[in-house]
C-alpha cells in the first residue's frame, strides 16, 4: 500500500513494529545515573532467544575494568595500525601498544593461557609476543596449561598443520617449553554450511582477556606497506572468566572430534591430553556495576555463537519469531539461509540478536564500523533482513546512523577473498532504501530518512584516497556503538556468516567517550571525504 508523504506518524509506527523479534525497546533517551538500559535490553534478549546457553555462550557481569596502562586511560583500545593522517604508516603506535599488551598479559599467567584465532596460526611478531610471554612466565616459576586454537576454513584445512606449528613453537621455546603443556588444533565445524572457528581471544588465568578483529598475521598487518585497520579491546574480571568458558564449549566439540580427520587435527606437547578444560585463577568479587566509569565496575554482557555443527539448537529456548523474507537475499534457489531462515539457529548464535537489540536500543545515534554490512552471495544469504529492518526503523525514526566500511577496491576476486565484499557502497544503501520503502510504503519518505540521517563511507586513514603504496584502506573492524554509551567489539560480522564468534557489549559512557575520541572521530574525519551520504554536508546520492 503506498502512503501519502506526510504519514509520518504511521510509518514511525510501524517501525517500531518491525524491531527484532526478540521485543527489545529502545532505551530511554536520558537515562539515570547508574543504569545500564542498553545492556539490558541485551539481557533480555539474550533470555529470549537463548536461556540455555547463558554462561557458556554468553554472560553478564559486573565489576570489570577495561585494561589500560594508567587508571582511567584509553590505551585499552588496541588498534592497528594506530596512524590517523599518515598515508605513509611510518610510525604505528597501535600495533606496538597490542604486541606489547599481548606479551605483557601472556607474562602475568600463573595457570593457562588460551588463544583462538583464524587460520593460518599466529607469525612474525605476533608469534614472538606470545613465546615472549610465555618464557616470562615459566622463568617466574610458573608452569602452564596452554591451548592454541584456530578455525580453518577448507582450504586451510589440509595446510594448516597443528604438528608443525607445535614444533616451531616447542623450539623457540627453548627450555622454557618444559613447563609448557600445549594443546594446538585446527577446527572445522561443518564444510558445508561454512562453519570454522573465527573468534579472535587471549584469555590468561579467566582473569584478564584480549578479544576482538585482528587476526595474528604478519603479512596483513606488520609486514606490510598498507596494513589492515582492525580493533580489540582489553579487560579485567570477570567477563574474562565468560571467554574462557566459552572457548571451553569450543574446545569440549574439538576434544570429542579429534579422531574425525576432516574436522580436528590435532597436536599437544609433553604427553599432554586433549583438555576441554583449562585450570583459571579464581575470579576476583564482582564490583558495582555503575555503567558510569571505564575504570572498575564496568558492566559488560559477554556473548558469542556457536556456528553450524556444534548444537542444532538450544533446548531451553522457547524463541518464536517472525522471521523475515526478501527477494534479494539468496543467490542460490534451494541453497538454506541460517541467517533469516533458522529459528534453532537463533537459539545457538545469540550474538546476532544481541547486535540487532543493541542497535535497536539506539535513540539519538548509531556508529558502524565493519569491514561489511553484505556478504558473499553466493553462497552465503546477501543481507541480515531484520538487521537492514532494524536501521531503516531507527533511520525512519530520525536517529542518526554512520556505517564505515571497507574500501570495495579491496574486493577479492570471488568476493571474499580481500577485505571487502561488496563492489559499491550502493550495495548497501539500495538495501537500506528498499527496506525504508518497504516499511514506510512512500519512496519520498524514504529518501528523506535517509539524506536526513544516514552517513556512509567506506573507510580512509588519512587524507589521501589510498595508501602511500597505491592500495586501496582495508578495515576489518567489528564495532557497534550507539548513544555514546555502549558499544560492541568483538570479532562477529554484521554480514552474514555462520562461524564460531565472541565479543563483548560494554556499557559505560566513559569508555564510549573514549571510543568515540580514539577511533570513530578521526575515522570520520578523514572517511567522509569517499560519502555517499552525509547528512551534515548535504551528500545524498539516492
Amino acid at each position: 500500500m503506498i502512503r501519502p508523504r506526510h504519514a509520518a506518524v504511521p510509518a514511525l509506527a510501524l517501525a517500531l513494529t518491525l524491531l527484532p523479534a526478540s521485543g527489545a525497546l529502545a532505551a530511554p533517551a536520558n537515562p539515570s545515573p547508574g543504569s545500564t538500559p542498553y545492556l539490558d535490553a541485551v539481557e533480555q534478549t539474550l533470555r529470549q532467544v537463548s536461556p540455555g546457553l547463558e554462561g557458556r555462550v554468553w554472560e553478564r557481569t559486573a565489576g570489570n575494568r577495561l585494561d589500560a596502562s594508567a587508571p582511567g586511560g584509553a590505551d585499552w583500545l588496541l588498534q592497528t595500525p594506530g596512524c590517523w593522517g599518515d598515508a605513509t604508516c611510518a610510525g604505528r603506535p597501535g600495533t606496538e601498544r597490542l604486541l606489547a599488551k599481548t606479551t605483557q598479559n601472556i607474562s602475568q599467567a600463573r595457570r593457562s593461557v588460551d588463544i583462538s584465532t583464524l587460520a593460518p596460526f599466529p607469525d612474525g611478531a605476533f608469534q614472538d609476543a606470545i613465546v615472549a610471554g610465555l618464557k616470562a612466565s615459566v622463568q617466574s616459576g610458573h608452569r602452564l596449561d596452554v591451548r592454541i586454537l584456530v578455525g580453518a576454513a577448507p582450504v586451510y584445512h589440509s595446510t594448516v598443520v597443528p604438528s608443525k606449528y607445535r614444533d616451531e613453537l616447542v623450539a623457540k621455546l627453548g627450555p622454557a617449553a618444559a613447563g609448557v603443556n600445549l594443546n594446538v588444533a585446527s577446527m572445522t565445524t561443518s564444510r558445508t554450511a561454512f562453519s570454522w572457528n573465527h573468534s579472535k581471544l587471549l584469555v590468561v588465568d579467566g582473569t584478564s582477556v584480549i578479544t576482538g578483529g585482528i587476526n595474528s598475521w604478519k603479512g596483513d598487518y606488520l609486514q606490510t606497506s598498507h596494513p589492515v585497520a582492525d580493533v580489540d579491546l582489553a579487560l579485567t574480571g570477570p567477563a574474562a572468566g565468560s571467554a574462557g568458558a566459552y572457548l571451553d564449549t569450543l574446545w569440549d566439540w574439538t576434544c570429542r572430534n579429534r579422531s574425525s580427520w576432516t574436522s580436528v587435527w590435532f597436536a599437544s606437547s609433553n604427553g599432554a591430553g586433549c583438555m576441554p578444560t583449562l585450570p583459571r585463577e579464581a575470579a576476583p568479587a564482582a564490583g558495582t556495576a555503575t555503567g558510569g566509569g571505564a575504570g572498575d565496575g564496568v558492566a559488560v554482557v559477554a556473548v558469542g555463537g556457536l556456528g553450524v555443527g556444534i548444537a542444532d539448537r538450544d533446548p531451553a529456548s522457547t524463541f518464536a519469531p517472525v522471521l523475515p523474507t526478501a527477494p534479494d537475499t539468496r543467490c542460490v534457489v534451494g541453497l538454506h539461509d541460517n541467517t533469516n531462515a533458522d529459528r534453532d539457529y537463533d537459539t545457538v548464535n545469540p550474538e546476532e540478536s544481541a547486535l540487532r537489540s543493541l542497535v535497536a536500543g539506539a535513540t539519538r545515534h548509531v556508529e558502524i564500523s565493519q569491514q561489511d554490512m553484505n556478504a558473499t552471495c553466493p553462497p552465503l544469504p546477501r543481507y541480515d533482513i531484520r538487521l537492514y529492518d532494524t536501521l531503516a526503523a531507527k533511520l525512519a525514526a530520525g536517529v542518526k546512523v554512520r556505517i564505515v566500511v571497507s574500501d570495495p577496491a579491496n574486493r577479492g576476486t570471488v568476493g571474499s577473498g580481500g577485505y571487502s565484499q561488496i563492489k559499491s557502497l550502493n550495495e548497501i544503501s539500495d538495501v537500506l532504501r528498499n527496506r525504508l520503502n518497504v516499511l514506510t510504503g512512500d519512496a519520498g519518505a524514504t529518501r528523506t530518512a535517509m539524506c536526513s540521517n544516514l552517513q556512509l563511507a567506506s573507510f580512509r586513514s588519512s587524507e589521501r584516497p589510498q595508501w602511500a603504496d597505491g592500495h586501496a584502506y582495508a578495515q576489518h573492524h567489528k564495532l557497534v556503538s550507539v548513544d555514546g554509551s555502549a558499544f560492541y567489539i568483538g570479532s562477529k560480522n554484521l554480514y552474514p556468516s555462520w562461524l564460531q564468534d565472541f565479543g563483548y557489549v560494554v556499557e559505560s559512557p566513559a569508555a564510549a567517550g573514549q571510543l568515540a575520541e580514539g577511533l570513530l572521530a578521526p575515522q570520520w574525519r578523514f572517511s567522509r571525504a569517499a560519502a555517499t551520504y552525509d547528512y551534515e554536508r548535504g551528500v545524498c546520492q539516492g
